[in-house]
């Protein structure tokens, strides 16, 4: 993606179901299962470089004994300082004490990050400061065991208000009002009352306190804490949650936004956010990893058993369609042959564009991200070259015009290199024009000047920054006759709430291009009409009924917002003619059949809280205020 965003977040999760002895005997070292989390956490790093961070708990470890061990850093290489440290201490034990190093009782009791289960985070900041406050895991502390709860996850809640009141209504205090915080407070609050319950029925039972303890880590119903406290969640998440005696949770929502993965045998129970994470990690095979489905939890209890149980009830699934187009690893085989479909159907919108006029055009893309998408354009050109070979020979073509066609290949290069790798998260307004002016680079003396075509794809245009400050400078200086710019995915519309920091109308270019679109054609005025619809769905408190902003786009095709956000981001300097070609949503369907989340889009959003955040982002741009929609 040439555009810079805030996007997911990663999660990951291990559980040993062994004495921790066996995998010292089998591995021939402790730290199996944290050299499982380093592996299983770097092939996720695409998805967090704001911060990272890991839990460890260790099971009916005596009183007195930190259970209960957490690092976290927003370090340039937070997953790298994290285990730095946690190897660090490794290494003095087994230097200085090399006879215990071996011995799974003595590293429980003396080491940290030496127990059962494990959990790790990585993060992209979508809401709040990049400060080590507000990276995963957290954790609400009790001496009692079974109050303990850790969370982490990929989650954004589109009601953080509502459930910031719930939390209130409760007797509570939250000292923030992000979606972490009330998260943590909510299930927290539940798992209270859950234990609380327990204790008095084995109370009135004659129970003492220490025997209750252990009733209550065997009996307590994590699935009856989920149904209570996540009934009023409203957003895309992926969730897990540990209790301080060892059961956790990991948990999906209801629509299956955010993506979750797990892989269980007879010696570990695994979840991550992407497949390819755990194949490489466990080296076993892709039909052995299961989706978590959508309002379901996989619950696993302290004594290493587990089960999937739902606790909401289910909303048609949509999937986040962006996963595959752009934030999973391309190293998944059915993300890999998706993306290649993706560019495989812009094939005809390119052809029109160009007239068929495929010798005089280079293609390109722009890395890395769209390599795959650009195989998979090149290989449906390459197609219709072949059909075109065949119907020459079956025309009778002969001569200088039949060796012209059988010889003919596409002309492919590298045009575009990315020349600088900036921290993701330097995504703020201030500052981004210079720095995505520098981000690319490209190859120079190849093209024939003022006569050749240069067609690039991306994989997604969101704002369109970079093409007009970078990308299209660049290509001008090679002084081709024409660009045209190609992205796999379609026109960016409306702001995303669960999970990508896209929040703001006016960050996307198609946006900008529609009110460029309203102002030229004289219909300005439905700019203030949509405005007085959305500010009387929140004065009725019918803001979750209707997509307002839907009314915007309606007068217009796509082929002429496309080409207005060419005029957007071809500069006055700009000498070849500029195009840009978006993906069809119906053709993204067909490339993703089983990921159709496509609100930021279509506008058609999963949940209520979709259109609430919609209406307030268009009122936000109206009024000109510059804050979050949620």
């Amino acid at each position: 993606m040439s555009d810079i965003i805030k996007h997911e977040c990663g999660i990951a999760f291990i559980r040993l179901r062994k004495p921790l002895q066996y995998y010292i005997d089998k591995y021939k070292t402790p730290t199996y299962a944290i050299d499982k989390l380093y592996l299983l956490m770097q092939k996720q790093h695409n998805r967090g470089q704001d911060g990272a961070g890991v839990v460890n708990i260790k099971i009916d470890l005596k009183p007195g004994k930190q259970f209960i061990t957490r690092y976290r850093s927003i370090e340039q290489q937070p997953i790298m300082d994290i285990f730095g440290k946690i190897n660090k201490k490794l290494g003095k034990v087994l230097n200085e004490n090399p006879e215990k190093y071996y011995s799974a009782k003595w590293m429980r009791n003396h080491v940290p990050f030496v127990g059962e289960v494990y959990m790790g985070h990585l993060r992209y900041g979508t809401h709040g400061k990049n400060s080590i406050e507000y990276c995963h895991p957290m954790i609400r502390r009790n001496n009692w065991k079974s109050r303990n709860l850790i969370t982490a996850g990929n989650f954004n809640m589109t009601n953080v208000e509502e459930l910031f009141n719930h939390l209130v209504e409760l007797g509570q205090d939250p000292i923030e009002k992000i979606d972490t915080v009330t998260v943590l407070e909510k299930i927290g609050h539940f798992l209270d009352e859950e234990v609380q319950n327990l204790f008095r029925k084995y109370k009135d039972l004659g129970f003492s306190n220490s025997e209750i303890t252990d009733k209550i880590s065997e009996e307590l119903n994590i699935q009856n804490i989920l149904i209570r406290s996540c009934k009023d969640f409203d957003g895309g998440y992926a969730m897990m949650g540990l209790t301080g005696f060892g059961a956790a949770f990991i948990a999906r929502d209801p629509a299956g936004i955010r993506p979750a993965y797990y892989y269980a045998d007879d010696e570990v129970i695994v979840a991550a956010s992407e497949k390819p994470a755990i194949k490489t990690t466990f080296n076993c095979e892709y039909d052995q990893i299961q989706e978590i489905e959508p309002g379901s939890a996989l619950i696993i209890n302290k004594n290493g058993d587990y089960e999937e149980q739902a606790f909401i009830k289910k909303l048609p699934k949509k999937s986040c369609s962006f996963e595959r187009i752009y934030f999973s690893r391309g190293s998944d085989p059915m993300i890999y042959k998706e993306r290649k479909k993706l560019g495989e159907l812009l094939c005809n919108q390119v052809l029109n564009s160009l007239n068929n006029d495929l010798e005089h055009t280079v293609f390109s893309y722009i890395p890395n991200t769209a390599e795959t998408s650009f195989l998979g354009m090149i290989a449906g050109l390459e197609r219709h070259l072949m059909k075109e070979r065949i119907q020459a020979i079956g025309n009778g073509t002969n001569g200088r015009n039949l060796e012209k066609i059988l010889s003919f290949n596409l002309r492919i290069e590298k045009l575009v290199i990315k020349d600088v790798k900036l921290r993701t998260f330097i995504s703020e307004d201030e500052g981004r024009d210079d720095l995505v002016a520098h981000v690319y680079d490209t190859t120079y003396e190849i093209i024939k000047k003022h006569v050749d075509t240069l067609v690039v794809i991306d994989d997604s245009i969101v704002r369109g920054t970079t093409l007009e400050k970078s990308v299209i400078n660049m290509l001008d200086k090679l002084e081709p006759k024409r660009i045209i710019i190609v992205s796999s995915a379609p026109q960016i519309r409306y702001p995303d709430c669960y999970g990508i920091d896209m929040s703001k109308m006016s960050s996307f270019v198609a946006f900008r291009a529609v009110i460029n679109l309203l102002n030229k054609t004289g219909r300005s005025s439905l700019i203030q009409e949509v405005y007085d619809k959305c500010a009387l769905s929140f004065k009725n408190g019918s803001q979750d009924l209707v997509n307002h902003v839907k009314e915007i786009y309606a007068p217009f095709t796509d082929e002429e917002i496309s080409d207005e956000i060419a005029n957007i981001v071809k500069q006055d300097h700009i000498k070849a003619d500029v195009s840009v070609i978006y993906q069809k949503v119906e053709s993204l369907h067909e490339a993703c059949p089983s990921h159709i989340g496509d609100w930021y889009f279509t506008g058609n959003y999963p949940t209520p809280g979709g259109n609430k955040v919609v209406n307030r982002s268009f009122m936000n741009f109206f009024e000109g205020n510059g804050k979050r929609a949620y």
